[in-house]
């Protein structure tokens, strides 16, 4: 009977420590990483490409596999996604307010990232202050369950708090995003960690704080939103290269959150979307998003593009101009090897 039990624990041993392992294994099969103001994948340069889909964990798996399709069949390499989205009456976050692990969308988060790593693509997981997280205790506790929900997947990177400069309920201090950005080091050190900025153009201290003090790996400016702004982002995005290099630093410049149709009165046409790509592009940042969302003119504010993926793929959601862009992006980036 002895020898029985001893046999039933070494097999019970065995297989708890073998679970163990397959947990620690790291299971991505691509890295993301910096290099001085790039970005790579598997460590060869890459110019991010990609595009806003906020609301994707609420939905269906075979509407997201059809969007990843298109949208390398286009030529992007990368999503934006918020792990704290509740629009359309529709909670979808896969953090619940006090930041604890929320299903069934996490698990939703989960996939689709596994998903996003199998097919080589880049995901950005953004978290917001606010309703969804209404303060610091809530929002570390959210940046925890992200980061032991995701650790061994290296195709996805953090923005801690979506434009944390705004001073209303996204606000976020620098005290605080250091102490979250130490946080994520400590939980899992090469984990890239950025924190956005809304609505305006970054200055010498905005870099100062965000490179230096904090300790973000790049910068997410959101420029203004204006007809002008296409065709200022070039000479923006070459005095931002400038600022850091006057502080000693360097680092890429991504633009995750760019002007979008259906936000006012001006409703970009395909050519804004492109020169602002080619701008950016050309100055020298390291990425750019098509940015789409509800549109605000209407009603029911449908198509709510990625804010509201409940019921159709994005890619089924675009306007004429939208398709347009889509279509055409990637060949704007031909000549830089890196965007390939």
């Amino acid at each position: 009977m002895k020898i029985k039990q001893t046999l039933v624990a070494v097999i019970l041993f065995t297989t708890e420590m073998a679970s163990r392992a397959a947990d620690l294994t790291p299971a991505s099969s691509t890295l993301l990483g910096v290099r001085g103001g790039e970005f790579t994948l598997n460590g060869q340069p890459k110019f991010l490409l990609g595009f806003s889909y906020y609301g994707a964990l609420g939905a269906q798996q075979d509407a997201v596999r059809k969007d990843l399709d298109d949208a390398q069949r286009l030529g992007f390499n990368w999503l934006r996604i918020w792990a704290t989205w509740n629009a359309f009456d529709h909670n979808v976050s896969a953090v619940a307010v006090d930041g604890a692990p929320r299903e069934p969308f996490l698990g939703n988060l989960r996939w689709l990232v596994s998903e996003c790593d199998r097919r080589g693509l880049v995901v950005d997981v953004t978290l917001t202050r606010g309703e969804m997280l209404s303060n610091f205790a809530a929002h570390q506790r959210a940046v925890e369950t992200l980061v032991y929900a995701l650790k061994t997947h290296r195709n996805w990177y953090l923005d801690l708090a979506n434009e944390h400069d705004v001073h209303d309920a996204r606000y976020v201090s620098d005290a605080e995003l250091k102490l979250l950005r130490d946080l994520v080091r400590r939980l899992d050190s090469p984990r890239l960690v950025t924190a956005s900025c809304g609505g305006h153009d970054l200055t010498a201290g905005d870099v100062r704080e965000s490179l230096l003090t904090i300790g973000l790996d790049f910068l997410a400016p959101h420029r203004p939103r204006s007809a002008q702004s296409p065709r200022e982002t070039e000479d923006r995005t070459r005095s931002l290269l400038t600022l850091m290099h006057g502080l000693g630093c360097v680092a890429p410049i991504h633009y995750q959150e760019p002007f979008r149709r259906g936000y006012s009165g001006w409703e970009p046409r395909a050519e804004d979307f492109l020169n602002d790509l080619q701008g950016a592009r050309s100055g020298g940042a390291a990425g750019w998003c098509f940015h789409n969302g509800q549109q605000g003119d209407t009603a029911d504010k449908q198509p709510g593009r990625s804010f509201d993926l409940r019921k159709r793929p994005l890619f089924d959601q675009l306007d004429a101009v939208e398709q347009k862009v889509v279509q055409r992006a990637a060949a704007e980036l031909k000549g830089w090897p890196e965007a390939r």
